[in-house]
Parts: C-alpha cells; sequence; structure tokens
C-alpha cells in the first residue's frame, strides 16, 4: 500500500502518529475485503458464495465498514511499526496504540483515508550533565567494639531459654508471657481489648502498650493496673498524647542462660572454626565485605539519585503503571497469594490497591529512572565484559564465601544466574567510569551498625 506518515514527539515519552492511505489502495483494500464477506456469509434467499455486494452493503454496510476500517488501520501500523526504521518509536508492549479521540476516522472510498494515534515509547534519554556531582563515602571503621557487639549477637542467639525462679522479679531482657486488657474510667475491660499469652522480650519495645519499664520488677502470677500518660508526639496515633489504664497479669517469665564466649562457642558455631580467635577473624572479615558492599550501594544510589535529577525526562504513564502492577503482584508472592485475594485483603484493611498503587508512585519513577540511565550510559560507553573478567569475578566469589571456585561455576552454570553476574560486573565497571567523572569524598564518620540503619 501507499502509506504515507508522520511522527510527532508529545510529553510523557509519548508520540503521535498520523497516516495516511491513498484513495487507490483504499478503494482496492475496501473491495478485497468486502469481496471476502460476500463469498463467505450465508443470507436467506441466497446460495453461500453468491451474495451480491450491494445486497451486502445495504444490510451490513455500517457494521462491515467498521470492521474494515479496523482491519485497515491494524494492517497499516503493523507494516510501520515493523519497519526496520520504526525502531526509535515502536510502542511499549503494554501501550497500545489509541485512536485520537477514541472514535473511528472517517471513511470513503473516493478519498485518501487518514487516521492517528498516540501510544507511549521508551523514553530517548541522553545522560550528558555530570556537573556539580559529589558523591560522599561514609567512613567506617571496625574495631574491637564492633566485633564485640557481634560476639554477643551470637552467644544470644546459642543461649538457652529457662524458666526463673519462682519469686525471682521481672527485668530488663527477660522473656515475659503476660494476660492484658485495657480497662475504662470505671474499671472495666474494653471490648475487644483483651488478650492472653502475649509473649514479648522486655526492653524491645514490642508490644502494643509500651510497659516495658512498669513491669520490670513483677513477679510470676502478679497483677499490677498500670496508668501510663503518652507523648503527643507518640508515632502511634492510638496513643498519642493520652492516658490508658492497663490491667497486666504476667504468666511466665524466662531468661537467657549466656553461652561463655570461648572455644567451644566457636566450635557449635561452626565446626570450621577451632578457637574463638578464629572465629573473631572470620567475623571482622565478613563485616569488612558487609561494609565494602554497602558503602559501594550507597555511593551508587548517591550518584544515580544526581543524575536522575541534573538529567531529566519524562516517564510514559503506562511504563509506571506496568512496573507497579509488578510489584503489586511480587507482593502478592510474598504473601503466598494471588493479586485478587491480596486486593480483598487490602480492602478490608481499609485501603485500596489503587491507593497503594499511588503511594508507590514516587519510588517507582525514582527506580526506573535509574535503570534507564544504567542502560543509557552502558549503551553511550560500550561496556562490556570478557571470559577473563568473569573468571575473575568467579575467584572473587569463591574467596569472599570460602568455597571452591568449581562450586563457584557450577552454581553459574545456570544460563539466567550467569546473565546476572555478567551485568553485575557490567555495571561495576560502568561506575568504575563514572567515579572518574564526578567527585567523591570522605563523607561523615559512622559506626558500623548506623551505616546499616540509615538505609533502611
Amino acid at each position: 500500500m501507499n502509506v504515507t506518515k508522520e511522527i510527532k514527539k508529545i510529553e510523557n515519552s509519548s508520540v503521535k502518529l498520523t497516516a495516511t492511505i491513498s484513495k487507490d489502495d483504499v478503494a482496492a483494500e475496501y473491495k478485497k475485503s468486502i469481496e471476502k464477506y460476500a463469498k463467505n456469509i450465508q443470507i436467506p434467499g441466497f446460495r453461500k458464495g453468491h451474495v451480491p455486494v450491494s445486497v451486502l452493503e445495504q444490510k451490513y454496510g455500517e457494521a462491515l465498514k467498521s470492521e474494515i476500517i479496523g482491519d485497515l488501520i491494524d494492517k497499516t501500523l503493523n507494516d510501520i511499526l515493523q519497519g526496520d526504521d520504526a525502531k526509535d518509536f515502536r510502542p511499549l508492549p503494554y501501550a497500545q496504540p489509541r485512536l485520537e479521540g477514541d472514535k473511528m476516522p472517517e471513511f470513503d472510498t473516493s478519498k485518501d483515508f487518514t487516521f492517528t494515534v498516540t501510544y507511549d515509547v521508551f523514553p530517548d534519554v541522553k545522560v550528558t550533565n555530570f556537573s556539580g556531582i559529589t558523591v560522599k563515602e561514609p567512613v567506617v571503621e571496625i574495631g574491637d567494639k564492633e566485633i564485640q557487639d557481634e560476639l554477643k549477637a551470637i552467644q544470644e542467639r546459642n543461649a538457652s531459654v529457662i524458666d526463673k525462679k519462682d519469686g525471682d522479679p521481672v527485668a530488663k531482657d527477660n522473656i515475659v508471657t503476660i494476660d492484658y486488657s485495657e480497662l475504662d474510667d470505671a474499671g472495666k475491660v474494653i471490648d475487644g481489648s483483651k488478650r492472653e499469652g502475649f509473649v514479648f522480650t522486655v526492653g524491645s519495645g514490642e508490644n502494643i502498650y509500651k510497659i516495658d519499664d512498669e513491669i520490670i520488677g513483677m513477679k510470676k502470677d502478679e497483677t499490677k493496673q498500670i496508668t501510663k500518660t503518652y507523648d503527643k508526639k507518640d508515632p502511634d496515633a492510638d496513643l498519642a498524647g493520652k492516658t490508658k489504664k492497663i490491667s497486666v497479669t504476667v504468666k511466665a517469665i524466662k531468661e537467657r542462660n549466656l553461652p561463655a564466649l570461648d572455644d567451644d562457642l566457636a566450635q557449635d558455631v561452626s565446626e570450621k572454626y577451632k578457637t574463638l580467635d578464629d572465629l573473631k577473624k572470620d567475623i571482622a572479615s565478613k563485616m569488612e565485605l558487609a561494609k565494602t558492599r554497602k558503602i559501594k550501594e550507597i555511593k551508587t544510589q548517591s550518584l544515580l539519585s544526581q543524575l536522575v535529577e541534573k538529567n531529566p525526562f519524562d516517564l510514559p504513564k503506562s511504563m509506571i503503571a506496568a512496573e507497579n502492577e509488578a510489584r503489586w503482584n511480587m507482593l502478592a508472592q510474598q504473601f503466598k497469594t494471588s493479586p485478587e485475594q491480596l486486593e480483598k485483603m487490602i480492602l478490608s484493611s481499609g485501603q485500596s490497591k489503587e491507593a497503594m498503587l499511588e503511594q508507590w508512585v514516587g519510588n517507582t519513577e525514582k527506580m526506573l529512572k535509574s535503570r534507564i540511565i544504567v542502560d543509557a550510559l552502558m549503551r553511550d560507553k560500550n561496556i562490556s565484559v570478557t571470559p577473563e573478567e568473569v573468571d575473575a569475578e568467579y575467584a572473587k566469589i569463591a574467596e569472599e564465601n570460602g568455597i571452591t571456585l568449581d562450586e563457584v561455576k557450577e552454581h553459574y552454570k545456570d544460563l539466567k544466574a550467569k546473565e546476572y553476574l555478567v551485568d553485575e560486573v557490567k555495571e561495576s565497571k560502568l561506575f568504575e567510569e563514572l567515579y572518574k567523572e564526578v567527585k567523591v569524598a570522605k563523607g561523615d564518620k559512622t559506626t558500623f551498625a548506623d551505616l546499616f540503619k540509615e538505609e533502611k
């Protein structure tokens, strides 16, 4: 067919495509389609395949015309968008072209046929502005205190839990079982507030009324009425600025019996440790590795955030919607349910899927723009990975995880796993180059623990 096209970029990474088909081709396509229908349609009074075109047009004219127009538009779009020159303006897979005005254009076999569609395309991104970017690298030292904190955590994980002696009071870090209920001004239990057999660790704050300090000193089977006034700035809106009366009965008190910090504990943790010093050295090594990875992550996020800000571009709405829908489906998988059932669960809690997706938009946009910028820079800088670089990464993984090179290679025999690894190596090479184009400076001093808290 003789088709002319005009393509115009519009806002939000969309395009407007106007196509015009010559009147001769319009007439020929119409004739071919109507004759096909005439051969296959069955109308009373006519043998199949012998229905006159004039009768067919008189009886089904508008319906047939609409269907033929639809087929003509689809055929024309397919020819245009599958062409070799169409790679820069093909629609996103989840963004179907929409007729302008959402209605069929005028169709006359004696005239050229023109239609216009709009659709979303992949953003055209040029990352050129690196000016004024400073990436700060947190300064973190790992000393004896950090290693002792980790040893304490290992002690707690390997502790045995035993009942306290009768008559011994509740103390910080004890594990208690309590019954509780909220009381009204007359001292009566408020409906729905009663709870039995609630277990928590004293000092963790992991109880609804935050009564850790108030139950310290209580004994098993003791009941106590607690009156507590909460700060107006309490993050729990149900508590902020209010005074609550709570009845609490301690049903059980347990304490952790921590093992000694010695060679036996090290051997209990893993057979690869012979002494406590072996365990300490491994802790230090793993903490250094975790620190390096976290600082790398922080630097990457900082750089990408600044690149997104300095190199603005629009995202198509369909891309944001598709990403949010994918996140919704992943959330359903995490809850081990279907997307439809998840929506019912959300509705029952007083929220809606639409409201949640709307809340996600900001983070989704930031994540998508970061990903697109990385892909654009990969292409611009022609980043690639050699087999030798992949082998070097295998060796690094083996060393960091204390496993053999053969074990690493066996894991990455899976094609998808290897592709993921190659992408990681490519990204690392990209950021090594990018850090040469921006300023990298020392950031604030922080502790190992706070390094991870800040990024939660």
